[in-house]
């Protein structure tokens, strides 16, 4: 690569490690072109919370002293038979407000094993979606252990857990979160570049194919509909093949029929790759398409419900 090239890879990972994700370590980035590094560097001057979580980047998450401390631990948990997809013990989350302290999850625990769908259901601010980003590793619990996909996801400093979603976790939220200045293509291709995939336009295209954009790879999100975008987010979810997908209110930005087309498209995708569904939403019949519902209040587990074998 030419010295300009080089310069515009520097100032790509200057900005990863330095402006978004102090310390980052990830993947070299020497195999992206000029021009494709400039893009990408364009898109994360502005990067959302919401954007970065689902590139799976680093995020200077708040981390009480407990969580901090088991960093430096050893692992130390053993299972017969096969792991499960997530293993959450005992997980609390306390956060500060100007009123003092409020508790958002009370210890809970709870198994969802490989393959499983499974659905959380509840009143809002019973801490649905606090538990699916505590799973996810996109929040860190004031204290408790979460396991996902054989890995002690409590115990991972920020570059590293940022390794481990890359390669075993996928996101979808109900705002679509797509990058404005890059194509359907392009977006569904930038966590897997930044992973280091030399095939990721490949694997992109294929993706938006499946979920039924081949003709609409080269358009802006401005310039899908709604349901559109969520497909390209469901693309981009789904592109590195996770192990486990995680989805909070994906229909809930979406009118009743595209809702229904998206659920459709959700369930296929998981069915089709195996991947474990942990799914957020306020729709009882989206719910009842799942292998089970957990049934949360008060950031408690208060009914644990199998619909389906």
């Amino acid at each position: 690569m030419q010295g300009g090239g080089q310069e515009g890879i520097r100032t790509l990972e200057r900005l990863i490690t330095v402006t978004h994700f102090p310390g980052a370590r990830l993947q070299p980035l020497g195999h992206l072109s000029v021009r494709r590094a400039a893009n990408i560097a364009t898109g994360l001057r502005s990067a959302t919370r919401g954007q970065i979580a689902c590139l799976n980047l680093p995020l200077a998450r708040p981390i009480s002293e407990e969580q901090r401390s088991r960093v430096r631990e050893p692992a130390s948990f053993s299972m017969h038979g096969p792991l499960p997809a997530i293993l959450l013990e005992d997980i609390r989350l306390t956060l500060k407000s100007a009123a003092g302290a409020v508790n958002i999850l009370s210890g809970v625990s709870l198994i969802v094993q490989a393959g499983e769908a499974v659905a959380l259901v509840g009143p809002s601010g019973s801490g649905k979606s606090s538990l699916l980003m505590v799973a996810a590793g996109l929040e860190a619990p004031t204290s408790g252990r979460s396991i996902v996909a054989g890995e002690d996801i409590t115990r991972l400093g920020e570059d590293a857990l940022a390794r481990f979603r890359r390669g075993n976790v996928g996101i979808v939220f109900q705002s679509f979160h797509l990058i404005p200045t890059m194509t359907a293509l392009e977006n569904v291709a930038v966590p897997l570049e930044l992973a280091g995939a030399a095939d990721a336009f490949e694997r992109a295209r294929a993706e938006l194919e499946t979920v039924g954009l081949g003709p609409r790879v080269d358009h802006y999100p401005a310039q899908l509909s709604g349901g559109e975008q969520q497909r390209v987010a469901l693309a981009r979810a789904m592109a590195p093949r996770p192990k486990v997908l995680f989805a909070d209110e994906p229909t809930g930005n979406l009118d009743t029929q595209t809702g229904g087309e998206i659920a459709d498209l959700l369930f296929a995708l998981q069915a089709r790759a195996r991947t474990t569904l942990f799914l957020v939403t306020h729709e009882e019949t989206l719910a009842r398409r799942c292998h089970r519902i957990l049934r949360l209040n008060d950031g408690k587990i208060v009914a644990d419900e199998r619909v389906h074998a």
